[in-house]
């Protein structure tokens, strides 16, 4: 099979330059594995069952001995030799070496480690794939270059049709997915991924027994108010009207679902423009991918034939997905502005070099000149507050985005962009 490369490669590259060892994280079947074999020179797998005992009794001996080999050695399903974490950062101050160790894992299980590996062992968080990765988005307009040359950006044209993308939001960015021919099997990744979690992962992930109805019931009123600002109480009451269910009880599976990579908020962007009490500051309820909502919800793709709402908010589930995988060579942090007047912005990106973009979502057309309208009001308020602030004022937005599923991207004369997602890469 034909290794589709990944924007997560020049991360771990950079990794592996700059710390002794590189702990890939991310949900089940993401590919961190994979992209890790690229960059390994040398290969420890616990899963091989010819070797996993040999393997097993030498990590609880000896974990060093297992360290002998070409770097990056790379330890795959590592949880399961626990002692290979000392026996790595060990390694890692007596050899004084850069890129030594890749360590990937089930998300499913957390191992509870004596030392925490700061400056030895760097994390690197992984997501399903990207329009652009699984070549579905032409790539024509570079994120990185909008931001650096916006001036450069010509008018784009995307060849994703509303029905691959519809497709796109119900199948998700698993690999597995991607690589079959067949589009019924496809969507079946995504369904098994969900029952998985269910049934097994959300117990598995800490030894903790916990009720799969109970945790079905809990994303299905997640995907239910998926991108929207719905508080904890209302996922509450929402379960606990079928589910004999505490709200901390709720709360414990929550925290489980975010540990396994499946749930995956975005905050609140809280600038000084407003009073705090004009910010809402909830957290947008939100998924690693699109697809775990779908299957949470038991859909397929002809019922958003009849119901672009519902596909609207998962869209944007899948352009937070993008942006976050676009932007992560960038150090780029996503979050959304909403305040009590209905002024919002359904994403605001910030960079590490100080550069940020507000950013709206519309899957069509015709919401397009209201939602310039909010990112242009927005600014206007970030100047009103510098003419009061001039001794410290804020930046104003380096770019103005509606990223759209349509098929042309432009530049309005308000200086907002239009870009399809379907154009978009890093």
């Amino acid at each position: 099979m034909i290794y589709k490369k990944r924007i997560t490669d020049k991360l771990l590259d950079i990794k592996l330059k700059a710390f002794g060892a590189t702990l890939i994280v991310g949900p089940k079947g993401c590919g961190k594995t994979t992209s890790a074999k690229q960059r390994a020179k040398s290969i420890i797998e616990f899963q091989d069952e010819d070797k996993r005992e040999n393997y097993l009794t030498v990590a609880k001996e000896m974990p060093s001995k297992l360290l002998i080999g070409e770097n990056p050695r790379l330890f795959d399903e590592w949880q399961d030799a626990p002692k290979l974490w000392g026996a790595i950062r060990k390694s890692v101050d007596d050899r004084q070496e850069k890129g030594l160790y890749i360590l990937t894992g089930s998300s499913s299980q957390i191992v509870n480690t004596p030392h925490t590996g700061t400056m030895r062992i760097s994390t690197l968080k992984m997501y399903p794939m990207s329009l652009y990765e699984s070549e579905e988005s032409n790539g024509t307009v570079s994120l990185s270059e909008l931001f650096n040359n916006p001036k450069s950006f010509n008018d784009c044209t995307s060849n994703l049709t509303i029905d691959k993308l519809i497709f796109a939001i119900c199948r998700g960015g698993w690999p597995a997915s991607i690589s079959k021919d067949v589009s019924d099997y496809q969507l079946e990744i995504a369904k098994d991924l969900f029952e998985q979690t269910c049934k097994i992962d959300i117990s598995k992930i800490d030894k903790t027994k916990r009720n799969p109805k109970w945790t079905k019931t809990i994303l299905h009123s997640y995907a239910r108010n998926i991108c929207t600002l719905s508080n904890l109480k209302t996922i509450y009451k929402d379960v606990m009207s079928t589910c004999d269910v505490s709200e901390k009880t709720i709360a414990d599976y929550i925290n489980a679902l975010e540990k396994l990579y499946i749930i995956d908020d975005v905050s609140a962007w809280c600038p000084a423009i407003r009073s705090k009490s004009a910010i809402r500051a909830t957290s947008k309820r939100n998924f690693i991918d699109p697809s775990i909502a779908v299957a949470a919800l038991g859909l397929s793709p002809e019922y958003f034939n009849t119901d672009f709402k519902t596909l609207g908010f998962l869209f944007e589930s899948l352009c937070i997905r993008d942006l976050k995988i676009y932007s992560s060579t960038l150090g780029g942090e996503v979050s959304y502005y909403h305040d009590r007047y209905g002024l919002e912005a359904d994403c605001v990106l910030h960079l590490n070099n100080g550069k940020y973009a507000l950013i709206e979502f519309k899957l069509g057309s015709s919401e397009i000149d209201l939602a310039a309208k909010h990112l242009c009001e927005i600014e206007n308020l970030i100047k009103e507050y510098n003419k009061k602030e001039i001794q410290c004022p804020m930046h104003l937005p380096d770019l103005k985005l509606i990223i759209t599923g349509t098929e042309y991207g432009y530049k309005r004369k308000d200086g907002v962009y239009v870009i399809p997602i379907g154009c978009l890469k890093d």
